[in-house]
């Protein structure tokens, strides 16, 4: 395992203070406020911890209700709500400085046989030759202002590579849908739990900002306003993070400084494994310019 994965690893596990209550520390990735993925991963981390490992958890569903401070620890309490013959229900609050910057419900379900269907994995080019993300960062690393350089070029624990190439500082208009391939940048114990944790974590990137790309707009341009406003994971199947997982994403609406976006995670093999779906604020912001 890397050094900034088993970093990653080590920030989803949390600090258990007592029955219910637990603590994470932050991290910054240069971004306006706390990242949305990392209090995903930490909730649904949280909630897991809470339940019997023979209940894996197949829906999260958040709301982010105040800007986090990736300066500050967030403390996470879990109201075991009911746990069942077959299902168990959490609900999570995430509070920094005695505010509640997010809630979640999360459910967890025993396996069982049953109905399948899915649909088709997308047709798309395959990780091996593509750069990644932060390669292609790199490639304008003189754009990039200097504060935030250094948080945005290092070793990332996520290895991202988008199938189209796109110039965050030069958007061209395209329609809304973007496919990437994604995965743990290094071996990942064999724990279900952390699977999901680190998928929670990952499918906060890349999401929201396809319902930008049919206005020839950025999240790196200074006059965005962009921030997550709610989430929703679904897990359907075994989930391996540290292989390929492909991220299929499109938007269709946007209005009202909001914009809606869906997604579709396939393994290799073309299973779906997993789905999201988020709105966020997307402001345009003169006053930023």
């Amino acid at each position: 395992m890397s050094e900034v994965l088993d970093d990653l690893v080590d920030l989803l596990s949390l600090e258990a203070i007592e029955a219910n209550l637990f603590r994470g520390r932050s991290q910054d990735l240069g971004f306006r406020q706390l990242f949305g993925g990392q209090v995903l991963g930490q909730s649904l981390s949280a909630a897991s911890q809470t339940v019997e490992p023979a209940r894996h958890v197949h829906s999260l569903h958040g709301y982010f209700l105040r800007p986090g401070d990736a300066a500050l620890a967030v403390m996470y309490r879990v109201d075991p709500v009911r746990d069942g013959g077959s299902f168990s229900t959490r609900r999570v609050t995430a509070v920094q400085k005695g505010e509640t910057i997010f809630t979640g419900s999360m459910s967890f379900h025993r396996d069982e046989e049953g109905f399948h269907h899915q649909a088709p994995m997308p047709q798309v080019v395959g990780p091996e030759n593509l750069p990644t993300e932060l390669e292609l960062l790199k490639q304008q690393e003189q754009l990039i202002p200097g504060p935030l350089r250094e948080k945005l070029l290092c070793p990332k624990p996520i290895e991202i590579r988008p199938v189209t190439e796109r110039d965050p500082y030069n958007p061209q208009r395209s329609d809304p849908v973007k496919y990437v391939w994604f995965r743990a940048d290094g071996k990942l114990a064999a724990n279900p739990s952390l699977h999901r944790w680190i998928m929670a974590y990952a499918s906060d990137f890349n999401l929201l900002t396809t319902a930008l790309l049919p206005h020839a707009k950025s999240a790196w341009h200074r006059d965005m306003q962009i921030a997550s406003l709610d989430h929703a994971l679904w897990f359907h199947g075994n989930l391996v993070a540290d292989d390929w997982l492909l991220y299929a994403l499109d938007s269709p609406w946007a209005g009202n400084a909001r914009g809606f976006c869906r997604g579709s995670v396939y393994n290799r093999a073309g299973q779906l494994v997993a789905s999201s779906a988020q709105e966020g604020l997307m402001r345009y912001r003169k006053d930023w310019a």
